[in-house]
């Protein structure tokens, strides 16, 4: 590690540690809510009703052991695109490979419908301005913010992630409200903690639909595992880090179980329809104003919330990565003179704006299937991530490398269930036509990266032998 001039910290890969703890922090809480609960949870309560509470819970749950999992890694050696770093030093180069391009296409494909529904909830106001309009204004503004330093897209960060969880709070307190002292519009007289009960049971839909709603659960974890990514620009990670991992039960039960049980409590599953939002349901029976309005505010922010850290900031780190171990063209390894990684920040909003240009011809179906999509490369992470932490307790054991004082509980026991029931949810898309085509997606994703390593991969392998010690930062070049 050394300091820059602006006595900034920076680490040996040449990032700044720009991020404070109270961004860390948010980012933290912000990145396991998105649009995957905005809107998402409308259609997964149609489908499974009140058990979609019980499916976040048991979710959270794996969430919160591959984050430990992920945490005593982290612990070990905090560095940029930690996952791919992982699992090339203890799967092998090939998975590093894979990894990190996978990484890569989740947050691509995510920030392009991101982008989109930003678009979409700009028009909410304004039905004049053409839809790519907005779309294309928002790439442009959250590009420039992580342009300039890492610093001001923390900021950014953090008050995006305020948004949303104010948001969350206060319908959480406001639902309170109604179901303990009876306030609010006539149309609320029916909220009640027997709404999660009385209209078929727990689970009216039988527990096949209950299952089939984890797609959309788990897609709304997505962006937990971001602070793994903000390892390399985190000051005192050792610190920071642990801290954010172990809050994370506390932030499941909030931000997923109590709105949940208060929505769910307010209005009736019964009422809700897909493609709705569940917020605008609970806030427009509740009686207060410009409900959709406040919504659909705080759903923007959210969009561009995720597409701020997932979009740009994780995709470019990890293209980075890729390309300092020769995965991936030389030019993308380049830092500009604010230690952010421009060309790889510029490389991945020119992807996704090709989904401004699909914008207006994409049908309806988009949304479900860019986010099974989503979960499938996710579901891959997740997995590489657990392995790595079992291949990393292996190589502890046998004293090859240090160990973390950092520990996941239970392991390698914990370990197998995560992994048992990140494949169970795989095969759980295979039963719905609509997520039926990421696994398409995903078997022809996966061909081009088996091309892809042959060709790109073991030559990069071969280069990282060579170069093995010497790996100098580049900068404003």
């Amino acid at each position: 590690m050394s300091t820059s001039d602006s006595g900034v910290s920076q680490t040996i890969d040449g990032y700044q540690r720009g991020l404070g703890a109270r961004q860390i922090q948010m980012m933290a809480i912000g990145g396991a809510i998105g649009t995957g609960l905005f809107l998402g949870a409308g259609t997964a309560i149609a489908k499974a009703g009140p058990s979609l509470i019980l499916c976040y819970a048991v979710a959270g749950i794996v969430i919160f052991f591959i984050m430990r999992a992920l945490g005593e890694l982290l612990m070990y050696r905090p560095v940029a695109g930690s996952f791919a770093t992982y699992a090339r030093e203890f799967i092998g180069p090939w998975a590093g490979f894979v990894t990190g391009w996978t990484y890569w296409a989740v947050w691509v494909t995510t920030g392009m419908a991101e982008l989109t529904a930003a678009g979409k909830f700009v028009n909410y106001w304004w039905p004049e301005i053409p839809q790519w309009v907005t779309a294309f204004v928002a790439l442009l503004i959250l590009l420039g913010v992580n342009l300039i330093s890492v610093k001001i897209f923390g900021e950014a960060e953090f008050y995006f992630a305020g948004i949303k969880i104010l948001a969350i709070i206060g319908m959480i307190v406001i639902g309170l409200g109604v179901l303990t002292f009876g306030f609010g519009s006539p149309a609320a007289d029916t909220a009640s903690f027997a709404n999660l009960w009385n209209h078929g049971g727990f689970a009216p839909n039988g527990i096949g639909q209950t299952l089939l709603a984890m797609q959309i659960v788990m897609f709304a974890y997505v962006g937990v595992e971001l602070i793994g990514v903000t390892a390399g620009e985190s000051k005192n990670p050792e610190k920071v880090l642990p801290k954010a991992i172990n809050t994370i039960p506390l932030r499941i039960v909030i931000f997923y179980i109590a709105s949940l049980v208060v929505i769910l409590s307010v209005v009736s599953w019964v009422d809700f329809e897909e493609g709705t939002s569940p917020f605008v349901a609970a806030f427009a029976k509740i009686g207060i104003p410009a409900a959709a309005g406040i919504v659909n505010f705080v759903v923007l922010t959210s969009a561009l919330s995720s597409c701020n850290a997932g979009g740009f900031y994780s995709t470019s780190r990890m293209l980075r990565t890729l390309a300092t171990q020769h995965e991936a063209p030389k030019v993308f390894s380049k830092l500009s003179s604010q230690a952010v990684p421009s060309r790889a920040l510029f490389l991945s909003g020119g992807v996704m704006g090709i989904g401004v240009i699909v914008n207006a011809l994409a049908p309806e179906e988009a949304f479900t299937y860019i986010t099974s999509v989503a979960t499938v490369g996710i579901l891959w992470v997740w997995g590489v991530i657990v392995f790595s932490h079992l291949r990393y307790r292996r190589a502890v054991a046998a004293g090859k490398v240090k160990a973390s004082k950092f520990r996941m509980p239970g392991s390698p026991v914990t370990n197998w269930i995560v992994l048992a029931f990140l494949a169970f949810v795989f095969v759980l898309l295979t039963f719905d036509a609509a997520t039926r085509v990421a696994i398409y997606v995903a078997l022809g994703f996966g061909i081009i990266l088996a091309i892809g390593w042959f060709t790109i991969g073991r030559r990069g392998e071969t280069l990282n032998a060579q170069d093995a010690g010497r790996q100098p930062v580049e900068h404003g070049r």
